[in-house]
């Protein structure tokens, strides 16, 4: 008998709050490293036991990281963290802007073909992955290294700079509100 799937370690809640909007974008990035782990943890799963309970549970699981957090995560950088470093003017910064922008579109188109393949496995309806299948949840995870890294290393310090404390405070607290946390 195989090891289930165990996810209590990958869904654990960050220790940033909305009063540190830069650490609880950082936090986020944390929770999208958790889950593509556990989609690789899916896949070695799967090629081992098929699409039993706890495959259909992870496949659920990254499906709901994906489909929730993720596009709030992306929304709150949209909002807050892009503008101010467009308004500066600076061109390296605006083709950076401009390639974690294209970026997210990337994401969200990989996101829809991953999507089909984790959606078959939560049914039950594919127990084992064809190289189709392989591909797309490669290309999906694949966009994320350099995506963070650029957002962590670069864009994140750099509007943190711009920014003072009322304008961070105000970017947690619509963060908070677009979530509906009081």
């Amino acid at each position: 008998m195989s090891q289930p799937i165990r996810m209590s370690s990958l869904t654990a809640a960050p220790a940033a709050t909305f009063e540190q909007p830069f650490e609880m974008l950082a936090a986020c990035h944390e929770r999208v490293d958790r889950m593509l782990k556990l989609l690789g943890r899916l896949r070695d799963h799967l090629a081992k036991n098929g699409a039993d309970t706890d495959a259909r549970k992870a496949a659920q699981d990254v499906m709901r990281y994906f489909d929730q957090a993720a596009p709030q995560h992306h929304h709150d950088e949209e909002l807050h963290v892009f503008p101010p470093l467009i308004a500066q003017g600076d061109p390296e910064t605006m083709a950076l802007v401009c390639k974690l922008q294209q970026d997210h579109l990337q994401m969200e188109a990989r996101w829809g073909k991953a999507r089909e393949v984790l959606a078959a496995i939560a049914a039950g309806e594919l127990a084992a992955l064809s190289p189709q299948h392989e591909a797309a949840l490669d290309m999906f995870a694949a966009i994320y290294a350099d995506h963070i890294e650029a957002e962590e290393q670069l864009a994140y310090p750099a509007a943190a700079k711009l920014l003072d404390d009322s304008a961070i405070a105000a970017m947690g607290e619509e963060m908070m509100r677009r979530r509906g946390v009081k």
